[in-house]
């Protein structure tokens, strides 16, 4: 006859391993801010996420942020992706939920069609959702890079202002914007995907999803849509709300959800 505490011990053992399966898998997320903010636009997003248990890599674009020093009107698009590509790289990660805000999601297009096998789940937040060959510009009607905000080979950013402090924005390299993207490879468009589209409260998802590019792209990959109440940078609006939903999308296993 089996030991009776042998027996205990088998099904505490089962028990823990049922809770332990039974709780929402922890994730590694590799977090691409937009156009000239930096990692720090990611700092009370992440912190939350951390605090639910998760990894959480927030890449500064060089050029930007804290990397600043870095600033030069030669980076371009590339010089971004192989930023993150990198990060991803020299850290070893896999498994990633990669995700990006605005300008970032050209950023982490150029890194799914890199480095595919190291990604587990995109999440496209307000961002950019070029076809293969396009730069930002392409999405968003194109503009002509003369005049004083265009000084130098630089984008300007109006609202920073001498001795403003940081975290702050920075000015940024035309390059980054009139450069396409290359998104064909097959691993690539076979990657889970969701696209979150921040919806301001004077405006309505009908209203948005009919003048929206990227979000049309979206639609028509057949990527899982959905939306958050608030402006462009509902991040730092809203920053639990924006981790749960991030969190949330990677859970569902993209499946479909009310909008």
């Amino acid at each position: 006859m089996k030991n009776p505490l042998v027996r205990v011990i088998s099904l505490i053992a089962l028990g823990v391993t049922a809770l332990t399966t039974s709780l929402p898998a922890k994730e590694t997320f590799v977090m691409v801010h937009g156009a000239t903010a930096g990692g720090w636009e990611w700092k009370r997003c992440g912190n939350f996420l951390v605090e639910d248990g998760h990894t959480v890599y927030r890449a500064t674009l060089t050029g930007l942020g804290e990397r600043m020093h870095l600033s030069s009107p030669d980076n371009d698009l590339q010089t971004h992706i192989n930023d993150v590509v990198n990060l991803i790289l020299f850290e070893d990660l896999h498994d990633i939920v990669l995700t990006g805000h605005s300008y970032g999601g050209m950023v982490i297009t150029g890194v799914m069609d890199r480095v595919p096998e190291r990604i587990k789940h995109v999440v496209f937040l307000d961002a950019a959702v070029p076809q293969d060959g396009q730069s930002i510009w392409d999405i968003f009607g194109g503009q002509n890079p003369t005049g004083p905000r265009f000084a130098d080979g630089f984008m300007q950013v109006p609202w920073v202002k001498p001795g403003d402090k940081p975290p702050h924005s920075m000015k940024q390299s035309i390059k980054c914007f009139n450069q396409p993207v290359s998104y064909k490879n097959p691993a690539a468009l076979a990657l889970p995907v969701t696209y979150v589209a921040f919806v301001p409260k004077d405006k309505s998802a009908e209203e948005r999803a009919k003048t929206d590019k990227s979000w049309q792209n979206a639609v028509a990959r057949g990527w899982t849509i959905r939306t958050f109440p608030g402006g462009h940078v509902a991040q730092q609006e809203d920053p639990r709300g924006v981790a749960t939903l991030i969190a949330e999308s990677v859970s569902d296993q993209n499946k479909p959800v009310a909008q």
